[in-house]
């Protein structure tokens, strides 16, 4: 059947500006970290895209080591996008990401010139497209001088293979550097990318105050915090959980501190009449500084769930003050390390 599009999509669809540029992207975005591997359905991978472009979503979210096996998540969005979606390509928002391990040897991993450009050819020959419209630095290499990285990132935008670029999980000083090596560049940094939760707060500190100055969109990442902010591991573990089937999910973070927080969370989310997940994701929108936040989904189902956080009622000060006493830093950040130079 050929895939028609809803021609509703845009009807109350919340975009926001990415910081003081002129691309705005969808208050809730489609990653396809998970759920988007061999192992994963593709009949259900495509119903879950239409899905979110019929609901307005127009920002994906890949990197190159998505899968596993890693590039098969944008082997399988490039398959939507030739199939079904490539009428629509100039309302889609494609951003990808290079930093982890993609081969063997020197050349495989981190942010080098040489990674940082065969990557991005190899991810656009696996998507079947001749740019993305934001490429990423998906994390700070500390062994790499700084302006060769963001070099690349210039060439990406000058060569016509990217239209727009970022970086992910910076800290705030070392986005601060790249931005203003950019900018003798002659390039702006459009975007970071940060993880971001109720569980995990440490944008708050520096990095949203130096986002705003420079003027760079904030893409919020793991605003469930790997799925504990589903509600899901209220009553135990279940048999299709992350947290069942290894990968990026840390025993410890079933640790019952972590999980009382949880529970005090999903009780004051029931009190305002939502689901946790639902309230997570609004809680890490009610900032305006947060452009986006980045959310995967295993479903059609899932997903228009998920959406109605953008219809969730605005925080009263009250219920802030709830959250702020429930929830605490809970050791969920798998990204630490990649701040720490």
């Amino acid at each position: 059947m050929t895939y028609i599009a809803d021609p509703d999509r845009y009807e109350g669809t919340k975009y926001s500006r990415a910081g003081s540029s002129g691309l705005q992207l969808p208050k809730i975005s489609l990653g396809l970290w998970q759920n988007f591997g061999a192992g994963h359905s593709y009949g259900s991978q495509k119903d879950t895209i239409l899905a979110a472009f019929d609901a307005g979503i127009t920002h994906f979210d890949l990197a190159n080591n998505y899968g596993p096996p890693p590039g098969e998540s944008e082997i399988s969005f490039g398959r939507v996008l030739r199939e079904e979606l490539s009428a629509h390509r100039n309302e889609i928002v494609v951003a990808t990401k290079a930093g982890y391990r993609m081969w063997p040897g020197p050349y495989g991993e981190w942010g080098s010139r040489k990674y940082m450009l065969a990557s991005l050819d190899e991810s656009l020959e696996r998507l079947g497209l001749d740019y993305v419209d934001i490429y990423y630095s998906h994390r700070f290499d500390p062994d790499t001088p700084l302006e060769e990285t963001i070099g690349a990132l210039q060439t990406a935008v000058t060569s016509g293979r990217a239209l727009y670029v970022g970086i992910s999980s910076y800290s705030a000083a070392r986005t601060r550097e790249a931005f203003q090596i950019a900018h003798r560049m002659g390039l702006r940094l459009l975007v970071h990318q940060p993880n971001y939760s109720m569980l995990n707060r440490w944008i708050e500190v520096e990095l949203l105050d130096t986002l705003d100055e420079l003027g760079m969109g904030c893409v919020a990442f793991s605003p469930l915090a790997q799925g504990l902010l589903t509600g899901k591991y209220l009553d135990g573990v279940p048999s299709d959980s992350r947290a069942s089937s290894g990968g990026p999910f840390k025993a410890h973070m079933l640790d019952p501190k972590i999980l009382q927080s949880v529970k005090a969370l999903n009780a004051i989310a029931a009190a305002r009449g939502t689901t946790l997940a639902q309230m997570a994701i609004a809680w890490c929108l009610r900032d305006r500084r947060v452009t986006s936040v980045v959310l995967g989904a295993s479903s059609p189902k899932q997903l228009l769930e998920n959406l109605a956080a953008l219809n969730e009622p605005e925080f009263s000060d009250e219920e802030l003050a709830q959250i702020d006493a429930a929830a605490f830093d809970a050791d969920v950040d798998l990204w630490l390390d990649s701040r720490q130079s």
